[in-house]
């Protein structure tokens, strides 16, 4: 009787407790808990991979059918908890239990959130989308997805080549544009960069371009940029990287956004359109935005100030219905025996055909219209691969095989594709089995061809039946060596096409990223080698570069060629949309009020993006209709804004003490705001529009600046200043502000 007694109280003792705090009743805080309920959906600005089985089925799923549901707490197999604050103890006070299979499950997990990053790309934002064909590849290729009207969902993720996940986002560095069409005869990958040419001409030299663009290995610094001395001693010894550098220290290397930035299929492809007829291509996205950047100095406040620039607009601009486009284009080429146009080697990586003798053709418009819901499940987990039919660029022959090893060994095993945003929207049925993280259900006995027990399914398709088929390519007869064509060795002609392709002023920046660079580099040697380098791109950029490093210019080792400049190849001279702008509206409680509203309506209204700057967060004026203020004087800087307007000469605000905001310093009574005049200080050498209206211009006066300068308009109303600084905005910056040596 006694143990029996015993028992039952042990028993009694271990079981559970009942939660305190049940759904419904008053929480810590005295309000009631809210009632259980199923998550929240999504916003709307979001979408996820379409609902595909892991073999690419369609499902008819809603996406919340397969994404966590369910209004309780549960184990990963479904078990509902009451508690996940404490461990199972022996005693509250007693050893924790190895029994806790809720506690071993979840540090378990955390553990391997983690996956290995990308040795390179790692750090990436992506979008979901809809490419529409325009029809009019047909007489070169018989790819359905390019015929007239065919809506394709794509999955686009861009990123930068040399940061760790955790780096920034406008460093100098060349940025990914990978894109995955979900078409109906199989997933189509176009993984490009946006710069069209490479550093290397052969993928046996990919590790080396990258460990020497990482961080030192003794000290693993610096994070995410070039300036330091294995990346120049790398470049400086092996030229045919010189082309790819040139355009890294251009503007290129530091894109205003995402939504403005070119992308490049780098290599060249082959198609082959309906008659079996090929032709040999080269990618091009080209967005309807234009192509701007930003200028070095604001990079580098961007990185202290918003590390994350680039995802941000990126995410705002498609929650804010301003959805990014770029038209997809092609450059196309005869597909002749020896692979060459106008001596151009199309199997040269780091050669690009001038668009003067080769125009780009649209073929087709992508819009991103949907944010990611989960950036792990999407922009991490995403995988892609190089492209089809290809060429004998040997490059490329080693991406092929570098990608897929590459995803093995990130997503766990070779089922990655069956992750979601990796599934094909046409049918699979492969024969593969097995393997890390199956999750397809297979069925059938005979995974293997040829077979009678399944009824000799899967059966092989014919050119009439949509199989994909490699073109037959004439291979003449060679030995097997381990050398390049002698077509790879120019590597100065199309560094210097691109030098004399530029404006004075995308010249000089191009002069001070070298300059700043080489400065950061610690070997003299390295910086010697570098300038003879130049010396053969052009003497007047290998004298300004030597001149910023104390060092004497050498003279060129080769006779410079002459080739007639590409303009395609400029960033400056052509207006664009001003789709998704962002406009700083500078105003107090002394401010033109209405003024602000209705130039906000109006820039509203022109499909930018307005956001009033004040002394402090909240509301100013009062009433109905008061303006609410999206930024403050101590928490932004000029690099969030495309123009300023000003509503007024803004009063030095309560905070601006320097102990309480150091950009603040000790003004004058009666001064204007000193982060006012810091903002339009730095605007104004970034080249950015700046207008104003209400007696504003005095901040001028200031901040230095003179109101005849290029891009200043101060106006009698708001409606003029606003009209007065959308031509600077269409053309990007006012590029007549820079002073050159040229």
């Amino acid at each position: 009787m006694m143990q029996k007694k015993a028992t039952k109280a042990t028993v009694k003792k271990a079981a559970p407790a009942k939660p305190k705090k049940q759904a419904g009743s008053p929480g810590v805080s005295g309000r009631a808990a809210p009632r259980p309920h199923d998550p929240l959906p999504p916003k709307p600005d979001q979408d996820g991979p379409d609902t595909l089985s892991p073999t690419g089925q369609p499902t008819s799923a809603a996406q919340a059918a397969v994404a966590q549901g369910g209004a309780y707490l549960t184990t990963a197999q479904g078990a509902r908890l009451y508690e996940s604050d404490h461990s199972l103890k022996a005693g509250a006070r007693g050893p924790v239990l190895l029994q806790d299979h809720h506690l071993r499950e979840k540090i378990t997990h955390f553990d391997h959130e983690r996956i290995p990053e990308r040795v390179v790309h790692a750090r990436g934002a992506a979008a979901h989308g809809i490419f529409q064909g325009y029809g009019t590849a047909g007489k070169v290729t018989k790819a359905a997805f390019l015929a007239k009207g065919v809506e394709t969902p794509v999955f686009v993720r861009f990123s930068t080549v040399l940061g760790s996940r955790g780096s920034a986002d406008t460093v100098r560095d060349t940025r990914g544009f990978a894109s995955k069409f979900y078409t109906g005869e199989g997933t189509f990958d176009l993984v490009g960069n946006n710069i069209p040419v490479f550093f290397i001409q052969d993928a046996i030299k990919f590790p080396d371009v990258i460990h020497a663009g990482k961080p030192h290995p003794d000290r693993e610094i610096p994070q995410a940029q070039s300036a330091h001395d294995t990346f120049w001693d790398f470049v400086s010894l092996h030229t045919e990287a010189t082309h790819h550098t040139i355009w890294n220290m251009s503007d290129r290397a530091i894109p205003r956004s995402f939504r403005m930035m070119e992308g490049f299929g780098i290599h060249t492809f082959r198609l082959v359109n309906t008659k079996g007829a090929t032709t040999l291509v080269k990618f091009h996205w080209k967005p309807k935005l234009g192509v701007h950047s930003l200028v070095w100095e604001e990079a580098q406040i961007t990185i202290g100030t918003d590390p994350d620039f680039h995802r941000r607009d990126l995410a705002d601009a498609i929650e804010a219905g301003a959805f990014p486009q770029w038209e997809l284009g092609i450059q196309t080429f005869p597909d002749t025996p020896d692979q060459t146009f106008e001596g151009i080697d199309l199997l040269d990586p780091t050669k690009l055909v001038p668009e003067e003798l080769a125009p780009v053709r649209p073929i087709g418009l992508m819009t991103l219209n949907a944010n990611p819901k989960n950036y792990f499940a999407e922009t991490e987990q995403v995988a892609f691969h190089p492209g089809i039919d290809v060429t004998d660029d040997p490059l490329l022959a080693g991406r092929l095989f570098s990608y897929l090893d590459t995803q093995i060994s990130r997503l766990g095993g070779p089922n990655f594709g069956q992750i979601p945003v990796n599934r094909p929207h046409s049918p699979v049925n492969d024969m593969l089995r097995d393997g890390m993280h199956q999750t397809a259900v297979h069925a059938g006995a005979a995974p293997y061809r040829p077979n009678s027990l399944d009824g000799g399914c899967p059966f092989l398709a014919g050119a009439d039946t949509g199989a994909f088929i490699e073109v037959p390519v004439e291979l003449p007869a060679a030995r097997k060596v381990r050398e390049a064509p002698a077509s790879f060795d120019d590597h100065f002609t199309q560094p210097r096409l691109f030098w004399l392709s530029m404006t004075p002023v995308e010249r000089e920046h191009i002069i001070a990223a070298y300059t700043f660079e080489l400065t950061k580099c610690n070997e003299q040697a390295v910086k010697e080698r570098t300038l003879s380098v130049l010396a053969n791109i052009d003497p007047h950029l290998c004298e300004e570069v030597a001149t910023g490093l104390g060092l004497p210019a050498p003279a060129p080792t080769r006779p410079l060629t002459e080739p007639a400049p590409s303009p395609a190849l400029s960033q400056v001279g052509g207006t664009w949309p001003l789709d998704g702008r962002v406009i700083g509206i500078v105003a107090d409680a002394g401010s033109d009020l209405k003024g602000v509203r209705a130039v906000r309506n109006a820039v509203l209204k022109a499909g930018m993006v307005p956001l009033v700057i004040a002394p402090t967060g909240g509301t100013l004026g009062t009433g109905k209709n008061p303006v609410t203020v999206q930024r403050t004087f101590a928490a932004t800087r000029s690099i969030e804004f495309d123009a300023l307007l000003l509503a007024g000469t803004p009063a030095a605000a309560a905070d601006a003490r320097g102990a309480r905001d150091s950009k603040a310093g000790a003004p004058d009574p009666g001064d204007p705001d000193p982060r006012v005049v810091l903002l339009l200080a730095e605007a104004y050498r970034h080249g950015k529009a700046i207008g104003g209206w209400n007696d504003s211009s005095r901040v001028l006066q200031a901040a230095g600046i003179r109101e005849d300068d290029p891009g200043i308009e101060f106006a009698g109303s708001p409606a003029a200043a606003l009209k007065g600084i959308t031509q600077g905005l269409a053309e990007h910056r006012a590029w007549d502000r820079f002073p050159t040596s040229v």
